[in-house]
């Protein structure tokens, strides 16, 4: 069995947490955050058995200020 860490991106939307793969394109949601993660791991585990990523080296988020007007 393959093991492979992906980027989750979390957010509040309609009273629900969200959770997103931005490298497979998964997204799931629940009412806690462990829900919704729980649920993206499993859309994320279904969509790899189906279809294979390339591998690609480890990606980094962060975050940057910008000014305008």
């Amino acid at each position: 069995m393959k093991s492979r860490s992906f980027t989750v991106i979390l957010y509040k939307e309609d009273g629900m947490y969200v959770a997103e793969c931005p490298e497979v394109g998964t997204v799931d949601q629940g009412e806690t955050i462990e829900q919704a993660i729980t649920g993206l791991r499993e859309a994320t585990r279904l969509y790899l058995e189906e279809f294979s990523l390339p591998e690609t080296s480890p990606r980094f988020v962060t975050s940057i200020e910008v000014n305008y007007a």
